[in-house]
């Protein structure tokens, strides 16, 4: 599955321009054939907008899954991307993913937020693995600093994540993540991880970029520079089936020894 990432910050706090990004970059990513489509953590109505995240928040079926929703079923493509989903009086920072005809497939909620922001304006969600059937792949969920912790990762790999997807607001100092522990993750995992960041300045925030596609051999199939940019990326079934069984992580694991990590 031809899978592209939109590595943009849009228009911090116009939920509407950021759908006009969001728009054009499907149109570019299913002419060059992706399948899927995959942008940042709080796309749509932007990450360092303050108090205006609890203003903007919406249902995880409101207006912008339902323009979301359109964009999907009018280029073809499956479509993940993240924002701040207000439930019964609470906001948090999710991810959802679309299909092609623009049924909403999983929904996400972060589960370790980063930092005093974060956490000043969201509640963490409590369900670390959540996925979804898509073109044969199985596809996971997470949101950038959840991906930094090995548990929740390899939770996905017992799951049978074939391809997950992080949307993510990665921020300097720490493009170590983006260039090193990511495809590590995938590797050691034996999945496919779609990291896609937001790039540039927001507020207090500097986002490196360097958005990736790793595969499940460590190697970056895609990676991004430090500029607003559409990447695309093979995920291939038969080299993840290839790779699972030379590189046996899964089953030569010992779960009786490792008690003492929880």
């Amino acid at each position: 599955m031809r899978t592209a990432l939109l590595q943009s910050s849009g228009r911090p706090g116009s939920a509407v321009e950021n759908l006009k990004v969001l728009d054009e970059a499907a149109g570019r990513a299913a002419a060059a054939g992706a399948g899927l489509l995959v942008a940042p953590e709080m796309f749509l109505t932007g990450y360092a907008i303050g108090d205006d995240i609890a203003r903007l928040a919406e249902p995880a079926d409101g207006d912008g899954a339902d323009a979301v929703a359109d964009i999907a079923g009018r280029h073809g493509l499956a479509i993940a991307y993240g924002y701040p989903e207000h439930a019964g009086g609470t906001v948090y920072n999710a991810a959802q993913l679309v299909s092609a005809d623009g049924a909403r497939l999983a929904n996400y909620r972060k589960t370790h937020l980063f930092g005093g922001f974060e956490r000043d304006h969201f509640t963490p969600g409590e369900r670390p693995v959540v996925q979804a059937e898509l073109d044969g792949l199985r596809v996971g969920l997470m949101i950038c600093y959840d991906v930094e912790f090995p548990e929740n990762v390899r939770a996905h790999a017992l799951a049978g994540t074939d391809l997950l997807l992080v949307p993510t607001a990665q921020m300097h100092p720490f493009q170590f993540v983006a260039e090193s522990l990511v495809p590590v993750r995938a590797f050691e995992n034996q999945m496919y991880v779609a990291y896609v960041n937001r790039v540039g300045a927001e507020g207090p925030f500097e986002f490196v970029g360097l958005s990736t596609l790793a595969g499940p051999d460590g190697i970056a199939r895609a990676r991004a520079g430090r500029v607003e940019e559409l990447v695309l990326a093979d995920v291939d079934p038969a080299l993840l089936a290839a790779s699972r069984e030379a590189n046996p992580y899964l089953r030569d694991r010992r779960p009786v020894l490792y008690g003492s990590l929880v």
